[in-house]
């Protein structure tokens, strides 16, 4: 009986966890198009699950067994040999060379092309026990440039350096969602101030690290929604943010506000900052918690425990006397060292990342920095560009769920 209980129990598992790949598939899916790199890839999995174990399995007769060779005769065709390691292989061979072919360990199941060194070598997909899958580049059995890998936990579709993921190189085009971030930055510098030319907001320069290739047509992008910084700490005020909220009103912006979060101040004294200094009003963005620590600052205030206890209040209090959940801005680096600490957060909430250059951040979000150096045409200033993660049915279902009621 307890036999047949573990069997059960193993078969939800799975199950689980097949569900939990296909929720990344649609996921990014919903959230990419033809036009993204690899989409057409991920899309065929999506439909087909895994052809590449029928393309690269060898075709035709098996001429002669070769796990072990030990007569060196020259392999031809399709042949089944081992590996240095041990992991058989079932091949097509080429004067004596492997070209391409099935490779089977304990873990899982290699398709694809391999070098001279029996080494996954070039186009071939990964298909693990626990259904955990990648396809695309390889070298010398690493995962290396485009490739895609989907989990239970997240797809990963983009660029790979040595079984390390870099992240998603994105196509800049006039379909996406692109938004702007504003300080008192944009409207002086030293003795010198500047004004904002509402009704010419256009984007007309991505920034010194998007390079040029990933840009299709010219740079002459509409801005969908601006993001206003108000308070920091608990004393801090932008001086500008009315003015500049009442125009996105004016000139029909979907606007939203954001605070500066302070490692050495107490979280319900900001909350309550940024509350008694900003306007909200319905229908309008939902508030941001910018979060920028450095390690020693964390370590100052007793660590990520009670970074993340401060957080927690900061954010609770918000949520209940507006109504609504805020978005929390951090950069890459925080994801990959801090934000495994608070797995509440990084499930129950909308992220807004900042990560300059090529790169797209390896985790769902809602909002990606792009660039601290763009241009906008009506401001003086360089300026951060933002780019939402979707398309324009996305955001359209993103301001009805997550605006202010």
């Amino acid at each position: 009986m307890q036999t047949i209980i573990s069997i059960i129990l193993t078969i939800c598992s799975f199950t689980q966890r097949l569900q939990m790949i296909q929720n990344e598939l649609n996921y990014y899916l919903q959230r990419h198009s033809v036009q993204d790199e690899g989409f057409d890839m991920v899309a065929r999995y999506a439909e087909e699950g895994d052809s590449t174990l029928a393309t690269y399995m060898p075709k035709g007769i098996l001429t002669m067994p070769f796990i072990h060779n030990k007569n060196n005769v020259l392999r031809e065709g399709k042949c089944v040999v081992k590996d240095i390691y041990g992991r058989i292989i079932i091949g097509h061979f080429q004067g004596d060379t492997i070209v391409y072919g099935i490779r089977i360990d304990p873990l899982g199941t290699y398709a694809g092309q391999f070098n001279r060194h029996m080494m996954a070598s070039g186009h071939g997909s990964y298909q693990s026990a626990d259904g955990t899958y990648y396809e695309g580049h390889w070298e010398r059995d690493c995962r290396h440039d485009f490739g895609f890998c989907v989990s239970p936990t997240n797809l990963k579709a983009g660029i790979w350096r040595m079984n390390h993921f870099k992240g998603e190189r994105m196509l800049y085009t006039t379909e996406r969602i692109y938004g702007i971030d504003i300080s008192r930055y944009q409207h002086e510098r030293g003795h010198k101030r500047f004004g904002i030319n509402w009704q010419s907001l256009r984007i007309s320069d991505l920034g010194r690290r998007i390079s040029k290739q990933r840009v299709k047509g010219d740079v002459d992008y509409p801005i969908s929604f601006v993001y206003i910084k108000s308070t920091e700490g608990v004393s801090i005020k932008n001086r500008f943010f009315e003015n500049d909220y009442k125009s996105c009103h004016q000139y029909k912006y979907p606007v939203g506000a954001y605070h500066f979060f302070s490692t050495k101040q107490d979280p319900r004294s900001q909350a309550n900052h940024f509350i008694n200094n900003t306007i909200f009003k319905r229908g309008d963005l939902p508030p941001m918690l910018d979060i920028e620590p450095s390690d020693i600052q964390i370590e100052q205030m007793g660590g990520a425990e009670v970074l993340f206890k401060n957080i927690r209040i900061w954010l609770n209090i918000i949520e209940k006397r507006i109504g609504t959940k805020p978005l929390l801005y951090i950069n890459q680096r925080f994801v990959n060292k801090w934000l495994d600490y608070a797995p509440d957060l990084k499930k129950d909430y909308h992220f807004w990342i900042a990560r300059y250059g090529e790169y797209k951040p390896d985790i769902h979000l809602s909002i990606w920095q792009l660039s601290g150096d763009g241009r906008v045409r009506g401001i003086q200033s360089e300026v951060d560009l933002n780019v939402f993660n979707g398309y324009q049915g996305q955001w359209d279902n993103f301001l009805q769920d997550q605006s202010i009621r």
